[in-house]
């Protein structure tokens, strides 16, 4: 196929990507979650994402949380690189064995009030992994759990829901 052909294929085509969530809609969600991170906090959410063996796909949608359609950042949210700076653990996957120490000192070290999510359906059970061998299963088993945010992967809609739902509640830390 020639160039100029492929080009104007291109350009005729119809976009392949969905459509965008309604723009009023993701503002009243980003609002609301920017709001109960203020009242419970005093201040905006810091999140330290955890993979804990996951395949990559609720990291995908994690990261178009930040993408210019959601802009999370926009809402109060905000991910960093340490446990000691978050306020909330958004946990990906089925815990590995290998994982599952370095899970453990990551909560350890996220300080009071902690919040946990569990991402996708892994992160809530184990999905298609399961416990075996190799992996303990989904994320409370390992942690305590404070919201669980199920699809394969959730969409960053859902994501933002679940982080709304965790950042809303009172904190009855029931530590291990």
């Amino acid at each position: 196929m020639s160039m100029p052909r492929l080009l104007a294929e291109g350009l005729l085509k119809r976009a392949l990507t969905e459509p965008a969530p309604p723009a009023a809609s993701l503002e009243e969600l980003g609002g609301a979650v920017e709001a109960a991170a203020r009242r419970k906090l005093g201040r905006s959410l810091s999140i330290r994402h955890v993979d804990a063996g996951s395949c990559n796909a609720c990291e995908l949608e994690i990261h178009a949380m930040n993408n210019a359609v959601y802009n999370c950042e926009r809402f109060g949210i905000h991910f960093t690189a340490s446990p000691r700076f978050a306020d909330m653990l958004l946990v990906t996957g089925p815990v590995s064995v290998n994982m599952e120490e370095a899970l453990r000192r990551t909560y350890d070290a996220t300080p009071d009030p902690k919040l946990v999510v569990a991402v996708g359906d892994c992160g809530a059970c184990g999905g298609v992994f399961g416990e075996s061998y190799a992996c303990r299963g989904g994320v409370s088993r390992v942690i305590p759990v404070d919201v669980t945010v199920p699809g394969c992967p959730p969409e960053p809609v859902a994501l933002l829901r679940g982080i709304l739902q965790a950042a809303g509640r009172t904190s009855a830390r029931r530590d291990r």
